[in-house]
C-alpha cells in the first residue's frame, strides 16, 4: 500500500510539472486543470468589485507616504477584503495566512485587535496581501468602511508588526513535531499537495483560506477547516462537494468524504446538500 501511495505521489508530482512547462509552452490564459474547479463554481465566481481608496498617513513620521487601499468583492456577502498595495504577512509574523474568528484568537495580533475594535467586526483574516473582514449581518459596510481603512491605513504608517509569532516551549514544539512527522503517511501527503497546488490558491484569491486538519484512514473522511471569507460563505458547501471533495476522490481513491471541521466544539459536519 505504502509503495503503490508513494507511486502516486510521484506521478502526481510529475503531472503537475508537465502542465506547468506546457502552460510556460503556449504563452497564453491556460485551461483550468480540472472541470470541478472553475471560476464558474458559485464560491469562485466573477471578477470582483475593486474599490481604490487612499489615504493619507496620520503618522508624523511618514509625512509624505499614503496608503492605496482596494476593497475586492468575495463569494460571502458579509466579507471584504481590504487590499493595502503591500505585503500585509511575512515569514516571521507566521506564514502566509492568520485566522482570527474572534476577539479572543487576535491577542497577539495588534492589527486584528485594533480592526475587532470597529463596531460590527466578527472575523479577520490575514493573507500575504491582503486583510479580509467579516461582518456581523446588521451592519452596513458603508457605515464600516471608512473606520477600516482608518484603522489600517493608521497601522502601517505606525510601523508595527501585524503579528507576533508565539513562542512555542521547546519540548511542547520537539513532541508536535515528532507526532507530525510518525503521522505523515503517503496519502496525508498526496492530500496536503492536492490542497496547497490546485485549491488553496484560488481560495486565497477570493480571501480565504482551507487548513487540512486530518484524514481518518479507516472511514477514508478528510477534515478541512474553512478560514476568512470561506467561513460560513452560503456557496462553501457547494464548492467543497463539486470541487474539492471530487478531486481527492478522483486522484485517490482512499479518499470518500470531505467534511468541515468546526474548532470551536470539535464536531463535524458534512459538506452535503
Amino acid at each position: 500500500m505504502a509503495s503503490l501511495a508513494s507511486g502516486r505521489l510521484a506521478l502526481l508530482r510529475c503531472a503537475r510539472e508537465a502542465l506547468r512547462r506546457a502552460e510556460a509552452a503556449a504563452c497564453s490564459t491556460p485551461t483550468p486543470p480540472y472541470p470541478h474547479l472553475t471560476r464558474a463554481q458559485p464560491c469562485w465566481r466573477q471578477p470582483r468589485l475593486h474599490t481604490p481608496f487612499s489615504s493619507s498617513s496620520s503618522s508624523s513620521s511618514s509625512s509624505s507616504s499614503s496608503l492605496f487601499i482596494q476593497i475586492q468583492e468575495t463569494p460571502n456577502p458579509l466579507s471584504l477584503m481590504f487590499v493595502p498595495g503591500r505585503d500585509v504577512l511575512v515569514s516571521t509574523e507566521g506564514g502566509v495566512a492568520r485566522d482570527y474568528p474572534n476577539p479572543k484568537a487576535a491577542k497577539r495580533s495588534p492589527l486584528a485587535q485594533r480592526l475587532f475594535r470597529v463596531e460590527g467586526v466578527n472575523g479577520v483574516f490575514f493573507g500575504t496581501d491582503f486583510v479580509t473582514v467579516t461582518k456581523q449581518e446588521d451592519v452596513e459596510w458603508s457605515v464600516m468602511k471608512p473606520e477600516i481603512f482608518a484603522t489600517i491605513t493608521d497601522f502601517f504608517a505606525s510601523g508595527r508588526d501585524v503579528a507576533v509569532a508565539e513562542a512555542a516551549d521547546p519540548a511542547e514544539a520537539a513532541a508536535e513535531a515528532g507526532e507530525e512527522e510518525e503521522e505523515e503517511d503517503e496519502i496525508v501527503l498526496m492530500i496536503k499537495e492536492l490542497l496547497d497546488t490546485r485549491i488553496r490558491p484560488a481560495v486565497q484569491d477570493d480571501g480565504g483560506d482551507i487548513e487540512f486538519v486530518k484524514f481518518e484512514e479507516d472511514t477514508g473522511v478528510v477534515f478541512l477547516q474553512l478560514q476568512g471569507a470561506c467561513s460560513g460563505c452560503p456557496s462553501s458547501s457547494i464548492t467543497l462537494k463539486s470541487g474539492i471533495e471530487n478531486m481527492l476522490m478522483h486522484y485517490i481513491p482512499e479518499v470518500k468524504e470531505v467534511v468541515e471541521f468546526h474548532p470551536e466544539d470539535d464536531s463535524r459536519m458534512p459538506l452535503s446538500f
